[in-house]
C-alpha cells in the first residue's frame, strides 16, 4: 500500500558538553528509520545543520530558511524524497522582548514548508516551533497564551490555505499541550487530525527542579487529508529511551521525545 512516514523531533540544539555526540547518535538512528521526511526542530547553530546535512546521509534533500547564527526557527527538514519547493513564513506575533520569550524573537520562529510527492500524491510538509509558554499555565489569559493563540492562528490559516487535494502534515513542538482549550480550537479552525488524540504521556522531559505541570504532551503530528480509499494513520513515540552516547555515556537524545506518524491509503 502507498505510505509515507514522518519523524518529528525536537532535538536540543543547544550547544552543551554532550551536543555533538547526541546529534551523532541521532542522525545515525534516523539514517536506520523507516522515515521518508524528517522534521527537527532547535537546531540551533549553523554548526549543528551541517552537521545534520552531512551525517544524514540517507536523506539527500534538506530544507532549511538561512538566518544569521541559525536557521531560522531552528527549523530543518530533511527529506528522502525529492523537494519540490520550500518556503518559509515568519510568525506575525512572536513574544515580547522584554520576557524570557526574547529568545523566541531573535530565533524568529515559524513555519517551514516543504513541498514534496509520494507515490504520486501531493504532500504538504509543515514543521513549526511556537513559542514557549513559561508560565506552564495554558489556562489563565497570561502573555504567553495569546501568543501562542496568535501563532496557532496564523498556523491555522496557513494549512487552510494548502491544496485541497494534498496530503497536509504538520508537525512540531507547539508548546501547546494535548486537550487544552487552545489546542482544541486550533484543531478545529485547521481541519487536522490528531492520530494521539487522547494520549496524555508527556513528550517534554522536565528538567530537574521544574514543577511537575510543563511535563505535558506538547510534540506533535498531524494530518489534513483528502478522501482517499484505505486511508489509515498510526502515530507513536521515537527516541523515548536512554542510548549509549560516543564514549560510552548513557544519555537521553533530548530533553523532549520524538513522534513517527505513518500515513497509508489505497486497496489493500
Amino acid at each position: 500500500m502507498p505510505s509515507i512516514s514522518i519523524i518529528t523531533f525536537n532535538c536540543f540544539g543547544t550547544p552543551t558538553p554532550r551536543t555533538q555526540r547526541r546529534l551523532l547518535t541521532l542522525a545515525d538512528a534516523l539514517n536506520k528509520s523507516a522515515a521518508d521526511i524528517v522534521c527537527l526542530q532547535e537546531v540551533q547553530a549553523h554548526v549543528y545543520r551541517r552537521l545534520f546535512v552531512r551525517a544524514c546521509h540517507t536523506f539527500p534533500f534538506t530544507a532549511a530558511e538561512r538566518f544569521i547564527h541559525a536557521p531560522k526557527g531552528g527549523l530543518l527538514t530533511l527529506s528522502r524524497l525529492p523537494i519540490a519547493r520550500s518556503d518559509y513564513t515568519l510568525y506575525r506575533n512572536r513574544g515580547n522582548i522584554h520576557t524570557p520569550a526574547l529568545a523566541d524573537w531573535i530565533l524568529h520562529k515559524g513555519v517551514l514548508r516543504v513541498a514534496t510527492e509520494a507515490h504520486g500524491q501531493r504532500v504538504i510538509m509543515l514543521n513549526t516551533h511556537l513559542s514557549a509558554n513559561y508560565r506552564g499555565d495554558w489556562q489563565a489569559e497570561n502573555r504567553y497564551v495569546r501568543e501562542e493563540r496568535g501563532q496557532l492562528q496564523q498556523l491555522a490559516e496557513i494549512v487552510t490555505a494548502q491544496d485541497a487535494g494534498a496530503i497536509v502534515l504538520v508537525a512540531g513542538d507547539f508548546n501547546v499541550p494535548r486537550g487544552s482549550a487552545l489546542f482544541q480550537k486550533f484543531l478545529q479552525a485547521s481541519g487536522l487530525v490528531d492520530p494521539l488524540a487522547g494520549d496524555t504521556r508527556p513528550t517534554y522531559r522536565r528538567m530537574p527542579g521544574m514543577p511537575a505541570r510543563f511535563a505535558m504532551p506538547i510534540d506533535f503530528a498531524l494530518v489534513r487529508a483528502p478522501r482517499l480509499p484505505g486511508l489509515h494513520l498510526a502515530c507513536d513515540f521515537r527516541f523515548a529511551n536512554q542510548v549509549s552516547l560516543p564514549g560510552g555515556v548513557q544519555s537521553y537524545l533530548s530533553d523532549h521525545i520524538g513522534l513517527e506518524l505513518t500515513v497509508t491509503w489505497g486497496e489493500s
